[in-house]
């Protein structure tokens, strides 16, 4: 065999089956979104990186996006995420769009990142989000969301966790620290959001080595810890409230170590991780209220999650959820006899299409068995033999390969039978 060319480093080819759990995830994703009122849209694939050197943080913008100079000399990516887009959409006909706007999507992005187990280069992504509403309540919609997808694709409270955190809350705990700049107080998050990366030790280095003080350290450390510390926060304990409410407060937990890296969100935000050993990230998001005046428009409040595809179908694998997939379409197989009746088998196939049933034919004249051996290999569980006795007779064969079953079938009642088999 001749060397074949390699698919380019952290991108993946779906074959059949792997189709089968993309369309089946976002069948689950579609389904949940929709119960909660929210519209299908989308972005370009290709955006300016101005666009995403505005609000997304320099680490997305500098080392994990594909940019590359178009023939006029502009630089443009491949899109890493999607929340600029969504916010320059909704700025550009803010005045016309109905509030709150509720929006979700599922597309493919790219990061420039090490490719991993769990973690690609190419990758599609659910994004949700809620704008027009400033309010624990919708915040909490938003958890809900994800709690509700979990609860659809079968993963219970002890498999998955929601955990969450307020910015405001922590900003505020900063403060009390002696820590008041922006600067100073965003080099703080980052701090906090690097601490699951490092050993214990090498994470007290690094604090101090960031410019803070012992006593700072000890202060953070005793912030970290404190699992209580949401109810200090009058608009923290609403939002669990509406959790409680909404009936997904089991999959939800307070950690004050969540802060998300990314730079625009300012309030609730949330990242839901496996409760197995690897911990793995699901999804993550937050409140983001000065996004869309940021592109360009009027200020607007807004909060949403994105959900990357890769991890999910290993944590369902991890938690035997994985589900049992048809990978083929086709319920029936018409089968050729000879070269005489493929018109027949053909013209069969034809009107059970017409009638709605899905049917693959074989596409010449082989000996029957080996097309009732394609029939089970391909998965379609009712043949149809329609050789010349039958075609004369304006009859078919109709084989039921799971239950062994055969049965004398006239051609006019074909339709109607076959429906009522596949249906029953």
């Amino acid at each position: 065999m001749k060397n074949i060319i390699q698919t380019v480093k952290g991108t993946r080819e779906f074959y059949p089956e792997e189709m089968a759990l993309r369309k089946w995830l976002y069948g689950k994703i579609s389904q949940v979104s929709q119960s909660f009122g929210y519209q299908e849209y989308d972005g370009p694939f290709l955006e300016s990186i101005e666009l995403y050197a505005a609000k997304s943080g320099e680490e997305l913008v500098k080392e994990q996006s594909f940019v590359f100079p178009d023939r006029g000399g502009n630089l443009i990516t491949l899109r890493p995420e999607l929340t600029p887009s969504l916010a320059r959409m909704v700025a550009q006909r803010q005045n016309q769009l109905v509030y709150p706007l509720r929006w979700w999507s599922f597309g493919p992005f790219w990061r420039y990142e090490k490719p991993q187990k769990g973690r690609t280069r190419e990758f599609f992504q659910w994004n949700i989000d809620l704008i027009g509403v400033d309010s624990p309540e919708g915040d909490a919609e938003l958890v809900a969301i994800a709690a509700e997808f979990f609860k659809a694709v079968g993963l219970t409270p002890s498999e998955v966790k929601i955990l969450v955190n307020d910015r405001r809350l922590m900003d505020s705990q900063i403060s009390k620290l002696g820590i008041e700049k922006t600067e100073d107080k965003k080099k703080v998050l980052s701090i906090i959001d690097r601490r699951d990366k490092l050993s214990a030790n090498d994470w007290d280095s690094y604090v101090l080595e960031s410019g803070f003080t012992t006593t700072q350290l000890n202060g953070l450390k005793d912030v970290l810890n404190n699992k209580d510390l949401y109810k200090t926060s009058e608009t923290v304990m609403r939002f669990f409230a509406a959790l409680n409410a909404l009936g997904v407060e089991q999959y939800v937990s307070y950690d004050p170590r969540v802060v998300r890296g990314l730079d625009y969100y300012t309030g609730i935000v949330f990242e839901a991780r496996d409760a197995g050993e690897s911990s793995r990230a699901i999804l993550g998001g937050g409140r983001y209220d000065n996004l869309v005046g940021d592109v360009g428009g009027n200020p607007l409040t807004g909060v949403g999650f994105a959900m990357g595809d890769v991890v999910m179908p290993l944590i369902l694998e991890q938690f035997g959820k994985l589900p049992a997939l048809n990978l083929n379409p086709a319920e029936v197989l018409v089968t050729v006899f000879d070269a005489d009746c493929q018109a027949y088998s053909l013209a069969i196939a034809a009107e059970l299409r017409q009638a709605g049933i899905n049917v693959n034919t074989y596409p010449e004249a082989v000996k029957i068995g080996k097309q009732f051996k394609y029939a089970d290999r391909v998965g379609a569980r009712y043949v149809i033999v329609a050789g010349p006795d039958e075609r004369d007779a304006k009859i078919i064969q109709v084989k039921d390969l799971q239950s062994g079953e055969q049965n004398t079938v006239p051609i006019k009642e074909a339709v109607s039978v076959l429906q009522k088999m596949i249906h029953k």
